[in-house]
């Protein structure tokens, strides 16, 4: 696709007309050539259950769910157990410090979303329900072409009136499975899900792991909704977002102190760091809490915060 685009680039020059100056011709380009990544569902085998799931839905975001709206009625405290990677996605994980950021990002929109109506506990405390995710897959970003993307993307802001998409390849993507078990380990609420960036939404980042880190904080926030819920949103959510949302989105308190293990929302900082192309880690310096391989025990009396740190 790269070959592709430079290829309408000459033209454009060949023909005396502004690369940057013909915006729609270019969002048509990026449009023909497809500007999401496709991320396919994919299991770890982590979850209780699979057999409750829905079908296959959904076209750029995948998912298959299961909500037992009876048993998340009367939830009053949540335990959160630490997201791991499964062993597949962590070797397309370069950096042990980005795999963290990533599977942090999912903890804490998974607390501060559930701390605004449940009381949170340790984990390892007995709780009406205990969270549990596992990172499946990760699609890493090309930092080349992200940086190319953002640059394009800054130099055409002064010169036009229209915001130029992101170059539609070197994108990355994220797939997660997760799950809400009540007290006695039975399975309540599961997800399986797969979500690719794509060129209209998505900050190019430079950093392997920039889309992914964006979609994890999505992921963690929608499935908690949706546990709250008792059930899958509609077509269309129009509901404003929350005092509260707001707040803890600019890193303000959030509900539970037990949310700060998993460190503040980067805020204003981390906008700014988005807009720029800046990796993750340049605005978020992640918790204090080191996610695990699936099924690594923890020894009685202690929560996994005591005995992983960085």
């Amino acid at each position: 696709m790269y070959f592709e685009f430079c290829k309408y680039r000459k033209i454009y020059k060949e023909n005396g007309i502004s690369f940057l100056g013909n915006s729609v011709s270019l969002i048509v380009i990026i449009m023909t050539l497809g500007g999401c990544t496709s991320v396919p569902l994919k299991e770890s085998g982590a979850l209780t259950s699979y057999g409750k799931l829905s079908a296959p839905a959904g076209k750029f975001e995948k998912k298959r769910s299961y909500f037992n709206k009876d048993a998340l009625k009367d939830v009053k405290t949540v335990s959160i157990t630490p997201t791991s990677l499964a062993a597949s996605a962590r070797q397309r994980v370069e950096k042990q410090q980005d795999g963290r950021l990533v599977t942090n990002a999912i903890d804490r929109a998974i607390c501060v979303t559930m701390s605004e109506k449940y009381r949170i506990v340790p984990f390892g405390t007995p709780a009406d329900l205990t969270i549990r995710a596992v990172i499946t897959d990760v699609v890493p970003t090309q930092p080349s072409v992200a940086a190319a993307a953002k640059a394009i993307s800054i130099g055409s802001s002064f010169a036009l009136p229209v915001g130029i998409p992101r170059l539609p390849f070197g994108l990355g993507g994220l797939a997660v499975e997760a799950e809400a078990v009540d007290s006695k380990g039975g399975q309540a609420a599961a997800i399986v899900w797969s979500k690719g960036a794509n060129s209209f939404t998505s900050e190019a980042r430079v950093s392997q792991v920039g889309d992914a880190y964006d979609l994890a904080a999505a992921f963690g926030r929608d499935f908690s909704k949706m546990v709250i819920a008792g059930k899958e949103p509609g077509n269309f959510d129009l509901r404003l977002p929350s005092a509260y949302y707001i707040r803890t989105s600019l890193g303000g308190k959030p509900g539970s102190p037990i949310c700060d293990t998993f460190g503040r929302s980067p805020g204003v900082a981390g906008m700014i760091g988005a807009s720029l192309g800046a990796p993750p880690s340049w605005a978020d310096k992640g918790g204090k809490v080191t996610a695990s391989p699936p099924g690594t025990a923890i020894p009685a009396g202690q929560t996994r915060s005591s005995v992983e740190r960085h």
